[in-house]
């Protein structure tokens, strides 16, 4: 794979699983240059084996569709070029679809009722006089913000106080009803002319707390709706709440006295509305613990929230990585990280679990409809698809990456496990290229750090070793999907069994792999893979090469200038100061001597600019040969939702860094590829 081959990699959505689960709807996104942005459109897919995929919509950017219980209506958000996302409702004879919310600041998440009438939605909700409210105000020109809170900043989104997440309802237009045309000329004073002017259909704020009301669903019966919502604001607990649907009537449903407080999100009733699900994070009595907490399920019957049992062990369990479905009266469908897989599992309320999605993939969303099971996955080979899950595993009904595949074709990585200095198994895989070696190695370290590598299809990877890198990539302890005690291992202690993980498993796979070039190194990683990465150069220096992408590099000024460093550097550091600098990256910076490329975002809030700049800063005082690439528009998510052309220029001076210290025959270096470049034909 090649920098310009990003607009292969199709992104697809939650399925949308029509109730007669005869076919189902996606959406399916991309990368585009043109527009230097994702574009997307729903697709129809049949599922019964009759019949290809077919274009539904032709948006510029539609995603997010739902079928209303009934399937009479399909919704979904929409967003033009640069605009925000609107909600669109679609008939069941489809036709046009009708857009039915005007939101400022856009649409960000929307659920049908019962009996598909109504739809509940979030949206942001601007102060008077910021954001464009006030005609002619510019940001620049807006009043001063006065900041009273911890939380007043979120990675991508900026501010989030003066524009808080609000709940709404509003009643569906019919959408058989004949299109309103405006009354022109004499028609316009007449009779006939209509007192409305023809746009969306109003709705009814329902909350108005200044706090993020999120994820608002109906209940089983339709009489209440359900949310989240932060607690306060020195913790990390939240609740779920339930309002009538005139927005009367608040109740609170977790947390009950007594027990280890949650942080909680996803809640949804059992299609039978007997029992309440959603998933929960324990945080200790701080409620503040957070690193390494596996998220589990809980479930309480509807008629006494307090009554709530947890379902799965976060012991061995973690359902961090998706929402909560209802499917067959009174089960729930959640997502489950174990060692690199993303699996499907089904849960009853009494805490019987069924794995149905296991194995090398890793599962991103599902849709159920009458018992049927719809799940879009990644796996090696594919970057998005669908596939129905039936008792003798999946049955793929779609190929959005054959393209990819046919352009781009890979092995699979290799899965190895070796061993650490004290023994400790290390988990990862090792990705090869073509030929026949030595192979100069980059290994590349993973954010979180309580995250993982695994099955799913990876870019980075596919991009280094198209240039002849052999990769390395493990989950160390620190990472998820092993559990928490290997999660929790690093805390207070960063920078230990880490460092010697990854450094046990480099030299693990050279032992075991004759066509690794041992002599040429290249160290890489973003986020928590940009410290490991600094921290390593500064300990050990078999490295040639470094790339320090978006690092955590100083927890001490982290803890002022991140929008979750109030907690996240206290979490994992400590707070005592000699112990803090002990594991510091900026503490031992005059130790690094490997040549590094410190590359940043100018708008991410979740590691700030000033940690990139200081550290290369630092490197360049010191005669390190060091560069410094700051992309501006973009944040903390720059490598895997920046904008096209930035994702693409990323990939392109990561590879002419490498090219310059570890030059290969596909990715040579600048004297050799202009000597390519200038020999005759």
């Amino acid at each position: 794979m090649n920098p310009c081959d990003l607009p292969l990699l199709n992104s697809l959505s939650a399925p949308a699983v029509h109730p007669d689960a005869l076919h189902c709807v996606v959406s399916v996104t991309r990368p585009d240059f043109a527009s230097d942005a994702y574009t997307g459109q729903l697709w129809r897919v049949p599922m019964a084996g009759a019949g290809q995929p077919r274009r539904l919509t032709r948006g510029f950017r539609d995603t997010m569709p739902k079928y209303s219980p009934d399937g009479a209506s399909l919704g979904f958000l929409r967003a033009g070029a640069g605009e925000p996302p609107q909600l669109f409702v679609l008939g069941a004879g489809s036709g046009e679809p009708v857009r039915v919310t005007d939101a400022k600041l856009g649409v960000s998440w929307f659920s049908f009722s019962p009996d598909g009438q109504q739809v509940v939605f979030s949206a942001r909700v601007p102060e008077e006089g910021r954001y464009g409210t006030v005609k002619g105000v510019p940001a620049a020109a807006e009043d001063p913000r006065l900041i009273t809170t911890l939380k007043y900043r979120m990675n991508g989104t900026g501010y989030t106080g003066d524009k808080p997440t609000q709940v709404f309802l509003l009643d569906l237009p019919n959408l058989d009803a004949e299109p309103y045309v405006e009354p022109r000329g004499r028609a316009a004073a007449g009779p006939e002319a209509r007192p409305d002017s023809g746009g969306v259909p109003a709705a009814r704020q329902l909350t108005t707390a200044p706090a993020d009301h999120l994820q608002p669903v109906f209940s089983a019966d339709g009489t209440r709706i359900l949310y989240t919502r932060e607690q306060d604001d020195t913790t990390l607990v939240s609740d779920v709440y339930s309002i009538t649907t005139d927005g009367t009537g608040l109740r609170k449903l977790t947390n009950p006295g007594g027990r280890t407080p949650l942080s909680v999100s996803d809640p949804v009733e059992s299609t039978n509305g007997a029992w309440l699900f959603y998933l929960g994070q324990e945080l200790a009595e701080s409620g503040t613990d957070f690193v390494a907490r596996n998220t589990a399920l809980y479930a309480a019957p509807t008629a006494d929230p307090a009554a709530v049992r947890r379902l799965t062990d976060p012991e061995h369990t973690d359902l961090a990585e998706g929402t909560v479905l209802a499917h067959r009266g009174a089960e729930a469908l959640v997502f489950n990280r174990h060692r690199g897989t993303g699996e499907l599992l089904s849960v009853d309320p009494r805490g019987g679990v069924q794995t149905l999605v296991s194995g090398p993939r890793v599962v991103t969303a599902a849709g159920s409809a009458d018992g049927t099971v719809v799940v879009s996955y990644t796996d090696t080979g594919t970057a998005g698809d669908l596939a129905v899950v039936e008792e003798g595993g999946l049955r793929s009904v779609t190929d959005f990456s054959a393209a990819l595949r046919e352009k781009c074709p890979v092995s699979a990585p290799v899965e190895e496990t070796h061993s650490s200095a004290d023994g400790y198994p290390v988990h990862g895989w090792l990705a090869l290229p073509d030929g026949p070696g030595p192979h100069p190695v980059l290994l590349n370290i993973h954010g979180g750090p309580f995250a993982q590598y695994g099955w799913g299809y990876f870019d980075e990877t596919r991009i280094y070793t198209r240039a002849g890198y052999a990769v390395l990539m493990c989950n160390p302890r620190g990472s998820a999907g092993y559990g928490q005690e290997h999660g929790r291992a690093i805390k207070g202690a960063m920078g230990t069994h880490d460092l010697a993980d990854v450094l046990a498993y480099v030299d693990g796979a050279l032992a075991a792999h004759p066509e690794l070039d041992s002599s040429r190194l290249g160290i890489m990683g973003g986020s928590y893979g940009g410290y490991l990465t600094a921290w390593t150069i500064a300990h050990d220096h078999r490295f040639t090469a470094a790339v320090v992408e978006r690092g955590f590099l100083d927890p001490l000024s982290f803890v002022g200038s991140a929008d979750i460093g109030w907690f996240f550097s206290a979490g994992y550091t400590g707070t005592d100061h000699a112990g803090v600098l002990a594991q510091s990256p900026m503490a031992c910076v005059e130790s690094v001597r490997t040549p590094t490329f410190v590359v940043h975002s100018e708008d991410d809030l979740r590691c700030p600019v000033e940690q990139a700049q200081r550290y290369y800063t630092a490197l360049k005082l010191r005669g390190v040969p060091t560069q410094m690439l700051l992309f501006p528009g973009e944040n903390h998510e720059l490598s895997r939702s920046g904008t096209p052309w930035h994702r693409r220029q990323r990939f392109e001076h990561l590879l002419d860094w490498w090219a310059r210290w570890l030059p290969t025959a596909q990715n040579p270096a600048p004297d050799e590829a202009r000597k390519t470049e200038a020999a005759p034909v």
